[in-house]
């Protein structure tokens, strides 16, 4: 188990390990497994990485974001530029079904709403849109309603983890109810936890995936 000192650094050196973070501000601290971040970006995807550098990290069990985002004078954009290049980028990404998809921006916040058949569309139709300048944050509020009527199978999703040589042997508990699926039992990595929720949402007629699996080292 590593001391509190111990995780802080490893998570610091994973910061600067990054190529676009390695000049950025950013302040952590450790506290029983939970990584705080703090500081100033000048971008949404610089805030995005620090997040996900510090999630990769061997014993981090979770993951408090209070970076702020401040932009200089080049990528200052009011919400009627934002939305504009929002919808330019989804054009140009044949993965997002962007007539399905209605997008909202106040003060640099981008809100998504609709409904889409797949999970990959909604993450597409986010990730689209973490490099594009003047953008404050996203919620992605967009909920899959998949159009398959057949039965999501508990065993399939079994068979589909067990396939995965990262996740195959850590005991993941798998309850289908109707379209909801949720995930229980214990993993060791922030990698593993968001792998078997990716594949649970691969099923054909999944609305929801319920990831309650916990990390421990």
């Amino acid at each position: 188990m590593k001391t509190n000192q111990d995780l802080q650094k490893d998570v610091q050196d994973a910061i600067k390990w990054e190529p676009l973070l390695n000049a950025a501000e950013i302040g952590v601290t450790a506290k029983d497994g939970v990584i705080t971040l703090t500081g100033t970006v000048d971008s949404y995807s610089k805030k995005l990485e620090a997040e996900e550098a510090a999630k990769n990290v061997s014993g981090v069990k979770a993951v408090a974001e209070e970076i702020t985002i401040k932009y200089g004078d080049y990528g200052k954009k009011n919400d009627a530029e934002i939305s504009h290049e929002v919808l330019n980028a989804w054009k140009w990404n044949w993965e997002v079904p962007e007539e399905k998809i209605k997008v909202k921006v106040e003060n640099g916040w981008v809100t998504l709403e609709g409904e889409l058949e797949w999970n990959y569309q909604r993450e597409a139709a986010k990730n689209a849109i973490k490099n594009l300048s003047g953008v404050m944050g996203v919620s992605n509020n967009i909920k899959i309603k998949s159009e398959s009527h057949d039965a999501v199978e508990k065993r399939d999703i079994q068979c589909a983890l067990e396939r995965n040589s990262s996740i195959d042997e850590l005991g993941i508990q798998v309850d289908v109810a109707g379209n909801n699926v949720t995930l229980t039992g214990t993993v060791n990595s922030f990698y593993a936890k968001d792998e078997a929720e990716q594949i649970a949402w691969n099923a054909p007629g999944v609305w929801t995936v319920d990831n309650e699996l916990v990390i421990e080292y």
